[in-house]
């Protein structure tokens, strides 16, 4: 079964050889590794060079952002199974991909999840986000699982569409809330930190882009049938309380 991973760049100097090496360094046999740059101007591309030899697929070229360059990785993806691996971020262990793929095999599921770890750039904890498994009622009280962890069946997107850009930074919850709630597929909460993702999203830089967000948020669930909408949209970001003191959620 072969695993496509999906790394989108854009000037990660810092990060983007420690984010290859996570996944050239997986004792997983059969995996496509694919790596959109947007045209980065500082040292990344000399630093994806040196490992050019460990990556199946490398194109360099301007998108239209971050879920733009994962629909090129998508489409160009020949894997069973499909997840992106941010630049910023590396998968937890060796055996992550070793993990998801097993669970594929051995059952009927069509999504595999996990857990997540949030650092400082300096390496610290900052908080666990330690998920649960989607219910059939889960999205409508906020859940949402962490998408640097997920992996999917590749026909998903053949069936029921790409990452949708009218959604800005919430085109990942979006796809999610598609695919899981929207259209019922089968998931599966694999209890592993699957990855490490370095904090600081786009979407929490400032109080207009966490508006902004919460205005895509809302857009997606109101487009993806979840019972009522504005509760989903109060209690998405209270259910993330719990991850910076260890605490487990007993929301549906």
């Amino acid at each position: 079964m072969k695993i496509s991973v999906i790394t989108v760049v854009y000037n990660a100097q810092d990060t983007i050889a420690r984010c290859i090496e996570s996944v050239i360094s997986q004792k997983y046999p059969d995996i496509e590794y694919i790596v959109i740059d947007g045209g980065s101007t500082d040292n990344t591309l000399q630093i994806i060079n040196r490992h050019r030899s460990s990556i199946n697929i490398f194109v360099s070229e301007p998108d239209k952002g971050i879920y733009d360059a994962m629909n090129k990785g998508i489409k160009l993806a020949t894997g069973q199974i499909i997840g992106t691996l941010n630049a910023d971020d590396r998968l937890a262990d060796a055996d992550v991909l070793s993990a998801i793929s097993q669970v594929f095999k051995e059952s009927s599921t069509e999504i595999v999840y996990g857990n997540l770890t949030y650092v400082h750039p300096d390496g610290k904890i900052k908080r666990n986000w330690n998920s649960k498994q989607c219910g059939a009622n889960s999205f409508n009280w906020g859940f949402m699982p962490p998408h640097p962890t997920f992996y999917c069946q590749r026909e998903l997107f053949e069936k029921f569409g790409f990452y949708s850009l009218e959604y800005g930074s919430a085109a990942d919850y979006e796809l999610m809330v598609r695919f899981m709630h929207q259209h019922k597929t089968e998931s599966f909460f694999l209890n592993k930190v699957m990855v490490i993702m370095q904090d600081g999203g786009v979407s929490n830089r400032s109080l207009k882009n966490r508006f902004k967000a919460w205005g895509f948020d809302l857009k997606a669930m109101k487009n993806n049938s979840i019972l009522i909408p504005v509760v989903a949209l109060v209690l998405k970001p209270l259910r993330k309380i719990y991850q910076f003191f260890n605490l487990k959620l007993n929301l549906c």
